[in-house]
């Protein structure tokens, strides 16, 4: 039931939190619910849920234009295509997946034609080399940082990361560590972007300012 898992979740987040001395208030939960229908949706704005994470662009579209931008904030989680960033810029209130100077020199671009004063941005980093996902190769990080702080309209807030998957937990740990020196080093107090279902305790125990979770809060899809 999506009332007790929510409140299942919010409180593994307040026990992670007090087990490193943080506030749990310190904490953003991003509802992902990407392949959820808009009635599940609904149902977790009624139980508090503010923010929702979106997988597609073309999916999150649909379910923007029936709940509304007024009830909650919608952030881009997944990879963005070039071919969808327009549409990306006017329907986000954050995209967290920038991974490239090409896609954030186009979203410069997008949001002047769009007349967007502001979109914020996290870039996704990729610190584990895997293949078939996506972020942006550490050694390539400078050169975009230095874009996004010239940027007009994209406001440079954060850095995110889709770590690889460890049965244990604790394998991702490693992950979350570098990327908040990479954030101390190149944006200090910026949000840091790390956590899902599996180990976003291990993620705030390691200084996660915002945890992504799907299916300990709707189930599996």
């Amino acid at each position: 039931m999506l009332k007790d898992d929510l409140a299942e979740v919010k409180s593994r987040i307040a026990n992670a939190a007090r087990r490193v001395g943080r506030d749990p208030s310190e904490i953003k939960l991003v509802a992902v619910s990407k392949k959820q229908p808009a009635s599940a949706l609904s149902e977790a704005i009624e139980l508090g849920i503010s923010v929702f994470g979106e997988n597609k662009v073309q999916e999150a579209e649909s379910k923007i234009a029936e709940i509304g931008r007024e009830y909650a904030a919608w952030h881009l989680i997944g990879h963005l295509q070039s071919n969808k960033a327009r549409k990306a810029v006017q329907i986000f209130d954050v995209i967290q997946s920038v991974d490239s100077l090409e896609l954030a020199e186009r979203l410069e671009r997008i949001c002047a034609e769009e007349h967007r004063d502001a979109l914020s941005v996290f870039v996704q980093v990729d610190l584990g080399g895997e293949a078939t996902k996506s972020g942006i190769a550490e050694a390539d990080l400078p050169e975009l940082v230095s874009f996004l702080k010239t940027c007009k309209f994209l406001k440079f807030n954060g850095l995110m990361i889709l770590p690889p998957y460890f049965e244990d937990a604790e394998g991702t740990r490693p992950f979350f560590k570098r990327l908040r020196v990479l954030r101390d080093e190149i944006l200090s107090g910026g949000e840091l972007s790390m956590g899902m279902s599996h180990d976003f305790e291990v993620a705030i125990e390691e200084g996660a300012t915002i945890i992504r979770v799907g299916t300990a809060i709707f189930g599996n899809r």
